[in-house]
């Protein structure tokens, strides 16, 4: 009766017919409902189903990813080990396949779709089998010449033109500008060519425009102002349709915020775009004013087929379809295959094929959404989902058969004998003939195990709750014994590198950095709060990271945008980076939860003279010693209204020239003061490294940080019922034995499980849900209302015991030049059981000059001060830069046969963010 009560309320299908809505076709296929149901035979959500699998395992269900998500991909599966595809063309005559890529050894790869093999690498490269300028690449292309002679490839500054060969590879690159507007690059999105070949239309995404391009010559003939973002576009019939992902152009009295220099119309609380428009101009009168249609949230690809127009509505979870002849949209077809969540799928691209079935693909569902459809007038009819690899991102048609570009492919999986780290990302293409609707409906019950689709995973109190108290309530609303958490977010740790020498773990003592004589405190931490060595962090950098814990999610904006970052790599002041739904902060204020923040997700910040490593060091011993306030108050905000209220002033903003006992000081004046809010955000992001310290003691100065913290609270009137979750953005900084993405974690509370090992598989989303879940937030997105919260974690009966902070066993004052005025840091001993930690930063005479190299490649590297950026320095040489200060310079890299000056270090060529080189 369970699955008979459920089809009754199954949430009706969402078509609009010209404003209207029509139809009463439920929007899921029930066979899928009933599968989830079936499998665990009670409605948990996805996470609970993994039990202690591990990110990469292959199971029953498919491989797991770190996204809380198994993948396994209907049809053929090729995997691509040269990093992420950003976006994808197939030739012509349907042979082959070009993909611009990032994060990999090329930005330009040719497949044959036959095959399946990669037949040729374009980039920077040295070893490249053709060589260009930059590594920079778009979020939209590349583009064939309908001939397929030419294929276009955009990038920050315009495109690179290549010629196609006979045997579908390329040759003859050339640079084809567009110019700079004031300090706005191209940012090249989308491109069509006009039927005879002769112009290139692009949508210029930096600059806001339109502009037609000689093919021939590079020239640029025409150019129109068009909205915010213009991303997708394809021509019909002499008309250019451009989707504009940030909307309409600000008017008087909009409330705005910025994306690259560009005021868009957004949210006064959320701080998301409100808008999203598609531009209509008409190629033949080019004099003539650009039409406007309304469409939904962050339009993405345009697909024009059969007398419509199809735009993927990514925030808004649908499509709209516009008819070419009237130019307005005449219906929008839902891509929410779950009632449980309305956000959070991201349609990202479209085609109709010559059958009349219309292919979305889902990114953040890893499927495709198939769709019968006939015409504009007549409503699309949904038949169901076909599984993908991860983040589906391009599909197209191409001899009988579907081509899907998987962005992710197989998570980072690309083969490293040392170890593993976010960066070894791969993509993937699968090919399948597209199968009756029948085997389709069969599909999407795989789609919602894998996604950990089930019913009531979002359950709700009703009216005044009598439950007692628990740490993690069941329904979101009811009591819980905890009042307070304190959201501590740090940088870019594997476990590996951190917890590796802990013998109860599963750890690698071998690629052990920072083990207990560096964090002694993170160590007691574990040992008495409980280990964790099953947990997930899901992004690659900073960029993806933040997102994460703050939306549980990085939107497909951020996604695409992987390989240039020259809009924004951090989005907290970029509209375009925010969902709709809010964020964790937002969704607790509309809880009627209190929040403060402390730096994390801020985005600006200005700091008085004076204010250097040294100076603050001073300082903040001083503040801890007299209680006085500090002498250099530091003033911090946010764009993003609901954010800025609930900013407390003074606590700075990544700058690895402000170490983190000085946040710590700056934090305990506000909390013994004024006390917690019911939630409470940190960025504590010192053991990034790179600053003034040598990297063992900035890591030490993040740890002792924690440490006093953690005292300060457990030594507290608060403390009886509060939960403290110290966790890493990401974990891209070094190599770990099980996945890049495994990372430390803590979970400390009276209700945490104390002195335990968990072994269970945990992640970012699971840890935003808990926190969700404690405070009565409703989930964002499908995403974290899919996911289990951490009720392993957590035990009804309270141990109120205190944390007592362990002294600093490495010099905090390592390696800073000069050394403070208020005199140099003297540590307490190292424990003879732990490896040992550096002393000293005094460099072997061999490695004397390579040092030298590397501290002048460090000082470009935007890592401290005013212009501080985090993850701007190339993640291959950060890692060993860290490495071998972390070992005096002694031995080399995990993999590596010697220590490398920076420009011979392999993958040096990789782009990072704001930087191709």
């Amino acid at each position: 009766m369970q699955v008979t009560r459920q089809r009754r309320t199954i949430e009706k299908r969402q078509v609009t017919f010209l404003g209207h809505r029509v139809g009463r076709h439920a929007l899921l296929v029930t066979a899928g409902i009933a599968v989830a149901l079936g499998v665990t035979g009670t409605a948990v959500a996805s996470t609970y189903r993994f039990g202690t699998q591990q990110v990469g395992q292959t199971t029953a269900d498919g491989q797991v990813v770190s996204a809380d998500q198994y993948i396994r991909p209907y049809g053929s599966r090729t995997v691509v080990n040269d990093g992420k595809i950003m976006s994808s063309a197939v030739s012509p005559e349907g042979t082959h396949l070009a993909a611009s890529v990032t994060d990999g050894d090329a930005s330009l790869v040719v497949m044959d779709l036959a095959t399946g093999r990669v037949v040729q690498k374009i980039g920077t490269n040295a070893a490249d089998d053709l060589r260009i300028s930059s590594a920079a690449v778009g979020q939209e292309g590349p583009t064939y010449s309908p001939d397929g002679r030419q294929l276009w490839l955009g990038q920050a500054n315009g495109y690179t033109r290549f010629t196609v060969d006979a045997d579908g590879t390329l040759a003859d690159p050339k640079t084809v500008a567009i110019a700079a507007d004031g300090d706005k690059q191209a940012l090249v999105g989308a491109a069509v060519f006009s039927t005879d070949g002769t112009t290139v239309y692009s949508a210029v995404n930096g600059q806001n425009k339109v502009v037609a391009i000689d093919a021939a010559t590079g020239t640029v003939k025409e150019s129109w102002a068009v909205g915010n973002a213009p991303r997708g576009i394809a021509l019909v019939d002499g008309k250019l349709y451009v989707s504009n992902e940030g909307g309409r152009p600000a008017r008087a009295g909009d409330t705005t915020i910025n994306s690259y220099g560009t005021d868009v119309v957004a949210d006064p609380q959320t701080g998301a775009s409100t808008t999203g428009t598609v531009s209509v101009i008409d190629t033949a009168d080019p004099a003539a004013a650009v039409g406007t249609i309304a469409v939904g949230l962050h339009p993405t690809a345009v697909h024009a087929s059969k007398g419509a127009v199809f735009v993927t509505n990514t925030a808004d979870n649908s499509v709209s379809v516009i008819d070419s002849r009237r130019d307005r949209v005449v219906q929008t077809i839902s891509t929410q295959p779950w009632p449980e969540a309305s956000v959070g799928y991201e349609p990202n691209a479209v085609t109709l094929t010559a059958d009349g079935r219309l292919l979305v693909t889902l990114g953040r569902a890893n499927a495709v959404a198939v769709y019968r459809y006939t015409s504009p007038q007549m409503p699309a009819r949904y038949v169901g989902l076909i599984p993908t690899d991860y983040f589906p991102s391009e599909i197209a048609t191409a001899g009988g058969k579907i081509v899907v570009s998987n962005t992710r492919g197989v998570d980072a999986l690309r083969p490293d004998a040392a170890g593993h780290t976010t960066h070894d990302t791969t993509s993937s293409l699968t090919q399948f003939a597209l199968p009756s609707d029948q085997v389709v409906r069969s599909e999407t019950a795989k789609v919602f195990r894998q996604n950990g689709w089930t019913s009531h995973s979002v359950k709700t109190a009703r009216g005044n709750s009598r439950k007692k108290a628990v740490p993690v309530p069941e329904r979101i609303g009811d009591p819980s014994t905890i009042k307070h958490v304190f959201l501590l977010v740090k940088e870019n740790r594997t476990y590996d590198q951190v917890l590796g020498d802990l013998p109860q773990g599963n750890g690698n003592s071998s690629l052990t950095q920072f083990g207990a004589n560096v964090t002694p405190n993170q160590h007691a931490l574990a040992q008495q709060f409980g280990l964790y060595d099953n947990f997930y962090d899901i992004g690659t950098n900073s960029a993806e990271g933040h997102n994460w814990l703050m939306q549980s999610d990085n939107p497909e904006y951020t996604e695409s945008s992987a390989g240039e970052y020259t809009r924004s790599y951090d989005t907290e002041n970029d509209v375009l980076g925010h969902q709709k739904t809010g964020f964790i902060w937002s969704g607790a204020q509309a809880a009627g939860r209190s929040v403060k923040d402390f730096g994390e997700f801020q985005s600006y910040e200005s700091k008085p003279a004076g204010a250097t490593w040294q100076n603050l060091y001073c300082d903040s011993k001083n503040m801890a010693a007299t209680g006085a306030e500090t002498a250099y108050p530091i003033k911090t905000g946010s764009a993003i209204p609901s954010l800025d209220d609930v900013s407390v002033q003074g606590f700075p903003l990544f700058d690895l020239n402000v170490p983190d006992i000085y946040k710590e000081q700056i934090w305990k004046q506000d909390f013994e003061k004024n006390g917690p809010a019911n939630l409470n955000m940190f960025w504590f992001s010192n053991d990034h490294t790179g600053g003034p310290a040598n990297a063992a003691a900035e890591v030490a100065d993040n740890d002792l940080a924690v440490g006093r913290m953690v005292d300060e609270i457990t030594h507290s009137k608060y403390w009886k019922d509060s939960a403290i979750f110290v966790v890493e953005d990401d974990s891209q900084a070094g190599l770990d034995h099980v996945d890049g993405h495994r990372a430390p974690v803590q979970v400390i509370s009276p209700y945490a499980q104390h002195g335990k090992v968990d072994h269970h598989y945990y992640s970012q989303i699971t840890m935003v849900r808990t926190v969700e879940q404690i405070l009565g937030i409703h989930p964002m997105n499908q995403l974290d209302s899919a996911a289990t919260p951490m009720y392993g974690a957590f035990t009804k009966k309270a141990d109120t015991t205190p944390f007592t902070t362990v002294p600093n066993r490495t010099s905090l004052t390592l390696g800073v030049n000069p050394q403070p005025t208020c005199g140099s840091d003297t540590p307490a001993p190292q424990d003879r059981r732990a490896a040992a930690a550096p002393t000293s930063v005094s460099v072997p005479a061999a490695e004397k000059a390579v040092a030298a190299q590397w501290r002048t490649w460090a000082s470009h590297q935007r890592l401290t001060g005013q212009s501080a950026v985090p993850d701007y320095a190339n993640p291959t040489q950060m890692n060993r830069y860290t490495w071998y200060q972390t070992h005096n310079w002694g031995k080399p890299y995990p993999g590596d046969k010697k220590i490398y000056l920076p420009d011979d270090v392999p993958g040096a060529y990789l782009p990072s963010s704001e930087n191709d080189g």
